[in-house]
Parts: structure tokens; sequence; C-alpha cells
């Protein structure tokens, strides 16, 4: 799978070997001595950085996420690929915001690396003021709130993943995570912390190349935006990405993967292409969701597979991701193929303490709406350059 990946994202190798194999030891001898809680580790990023972290030896691995089949799927996946550690694995069915998490942590607390790796990632999340809210729980709130119990119980180093789309955001998830990013910033003088933004993680749960190869074991046809460029990294290097962000981060760095010739955009829809090309077919072009349905039904057999690719039209997608803004201070000198931003501190308090009152205001009254929290963001990131079109990828196949 992590071959074939590849092809598809245009690369034959690991884009982080090089920095893995020189930190290698640093990154053993730390795991090994340390203590680590990893939040939303049953997703597939947190799953990739639990299998980096279990295969170092830690002395202590606790697992915390509100899905309980991917939790059995991870022990599964790592008892039938690593076996056992001497140290403690355990994995629990806990939501981070939830009474029973916070007497878990109470008990379990003596941690010296907590990863958060929860989130609601998805663009379509910003369809509905109660999703959206949701996404601020998810993203902002229990960050804040895991935050605040790492200080209290002296935990060594917070590290929590953001995502490209915190640079300049056009989406509320961006938004929200460069919005995180600020809660975190500010904690930095109270715990150590580090975060990555991170590209989009090919064949992730969820992600439209994950929807490939749904569509083709469901037998329907596959859509794609032609005018929508991503970044792309393997699962497996999610998981390098954040060990080295978390481990060797220092406080208040954010990483991400340098660009240049490993590290280049792919449209969603040529990424589609290779993909059928690989399973064997070839792309049957449709001009519109009906003829590629339509013709899907009367696809008896062949080396075809109906395709409709489009220009996007939903509201949230940015037609190029980036990793950094033009008021960053950017180190790319320390890694072979990790940038890191580094330097920021002036993190104004009273917006953030306005922030969480304003969210805590709506929620008690039972009643808000998408402007709200539109206003509420662009009060907090002034250059939001956020734009309704008033349709989104609920309403697309």
């Amino acid at each position: 799978m992590i071959d074939s990946a590849l092809k598809l994202i245009g690369r034959s190798g690991n884009l982080f070997a090089a920095d893995m194999q020189n930190q290698d030891h640093i990154l053993c001898d730390r795991v090994s001595s340390s203590r680590f809680l990893i939040l939303g580790g049953a997703g597939s990023i947190g799953q990739a950085v639990t299998k980096e972290i279990f295969k170092r030896e830690p002395k202590l691995l606790h697992v915390v996420d509100i899905s309980e089949n991917n939790l059995v799927e991870l022990v599964r996946d790592i008892r039938s690929s690593l076996g056992y550690i001497q140290g403690e694995f355990q994995t629990y069915a806990l939501d981070i915001g939830s009474v029973e998490y916070d007497s878990f942590f109470l008990n379990y607390g003596k941690y010296d690396y907590i990863l958060n790796l929860s989130a609601l990632k998805h663009v379509r999340s910003e369809s509905d003021p109660y999703t959206l809210m949701r996404m601020i729980q998810v993203n902002i709130l229990n960050t804040e709130k895991t935050l605040r119990q790492a200080i209290t119980a002296g935990v060594k180093k917070y590290f929590c993943v953001s995502s490209d789309k915190a640079a300049n955001p056009v989406n509320m998830m961006g938004a929200s995570k460069r919005i995180m990013e600020m809660f975190l910033i500010h904690r930095s003088a109270e715990i150590e912390i580090s975060t990555a933004r991170f590209p989009n993680v090919a064949f992730s749960d969820g992600s439209l190349l994950h929807g490939f190869d749904q569509r083709l074991k469901k037998k329907q046809p596959i859509v794609a935006p032609n005018d929508i460029f991503r970044y792309f990294i393997t699962p497996q290097e999610s998981g390098e990405l954040c060990l080295i962000a978390a481990i060797l981060g220092n406080n208040g760095d954010i990483f991400f993967p340098k660009l240049g010739d490993s590290l280049s955009l792919h449209s969603f829809a040529d990424i589609a292409e290779k993909y059928l090309l690989s399973m064997g077919y070839k792309v049957a072009n449709c001009s519109s969701e009906s003829e590629a349905r339509a013709r899907m039904k009367s696809l008896s057999s062949g080396d075809t597979w109906p395709c409709f690719f489009s220009t996007s039209d939903t509201t949230g997608e940015k037609g190029v991701e980036e990793f950094f803004t033009g008021k960053e201070t950017i180190d790319l000198v320390h890694f072979n193929s990790l940038g890191v931003i580094r330097g920021e501190r002036n993190i104004d308090e009273s917006k953030l303490k306005y922030f969480q009152q304003k969210v805590n205001n709506l929620r008690l009254a039972g009643r808000w709406s998408k402007v709200d929290i539109v206003e509420l963001f662009r009060f907090m990131l002034p250059d939001f350059d956020h734009k309704e079109i008033g349709k989104y990828l609920d309403g697309k196949m």
C-alpha cells in the first residue's frame, strides 16, 4: 500500500527518510525513557504515530479515542505487525470532552508527552452551525482543556496537529486550526508545545483518495475536482512528521514538509486517473454526475470506469494550499525535508478570553447561526478570507 500510494503522489521514496535516519538515536532514546498519551490515536494519523512510538519501546503508551471500533483495529494491527513491548500499552474508548476522560486523566496523568491528534478535519464540516460548534469544541476548546490539564499535571511536552489550511485560511476548518495554534502558543509560557501543519494524508479515512477505494468496492463512479491542487504525504510519513515535531521541536515550533522535487502539487483528478490505471482501468470521461451514474449502471465489464471531473464550486475550497505566511519566521536549515516556523509569541490574551466567553454564551443560549461563528472567527483572524458560496460538499457526489 505504501509503494502504491507513493507512485500515485509522484514519489519513489519516503519523504522524511534522511531526517528519520539522522535523528533515530535521539528519537529512540527519548521514546524508550518516556511515558506517552495519544489523544485521537485511532484516526489515520493517530494510528501512524502510535505505531512509530510503540516500535521504539516506550515506558508507557496510552491511546484515547472516541471510536471504539478503530481502537480495536489499532490493537489488532499492532499486535499482528509489531507484537508486544515491556512497557504498558493500553487503549481507552473515551470522549476527550467528557467527565469520564477527566477522571481517567486525574488517575493516570503522569505523562512526559501528550500528543493530540483529535480533530474535525473536513471542509464539509462547515455546512451547518451545529457541526461548526462541535468543530470549535474538538479543535479548539478540547485542546485548551487538555493543555490546562497537562500544565497542572506537570507534563513535559504537549504536541498538537495543525493543518496547511491554517496558513491564510479560507475555510472554517483551517481558521479553527489557526485559532487553536494561538491558544497553543499562548500556553507555551507554561508548558513546552510544538505542532505541525499537515498536507493531505493520502488514503486517510474519509479523504477523497480513500473515497476512490470505496467507489470501486461499491461499483460507483468516481468524481473529483480538476482545479484543486494539494500536497500529499503517506500515512507512515504522517506518523514520522508527528514524532519528529513532538520529540525534537523547540518550544513554540510549527513544523511543515519542505517543498521541492519530492513534494509537489497534484490535482485530485490527476490522482484519480493514476489510481484507476493502477487498478487496471482507463477513465471514461462523463459530462455530469447523472451521466456517470447512468454509465456505471450499464457497465457490465471492460477496462473503463465512469468519471466526472469538474471545477470546484463549493464553499471553503482553496485552489492551492500553503504551509506558512509572509509574516512568519521560517527555518529551512535544521532538517533535511522539514521546515520550521519559529518565534511567534505575541498572542493577545484578551482575544482568547473573549473567544471562549462568546462561545460559552452561544452554547448556553442554545441557539447560534453560522454567521455568528464566522463573525467570531473574523474577530480572531482579521484577514480571514471566508467566502460563502452556498453550496457544500454534501450537495455533491
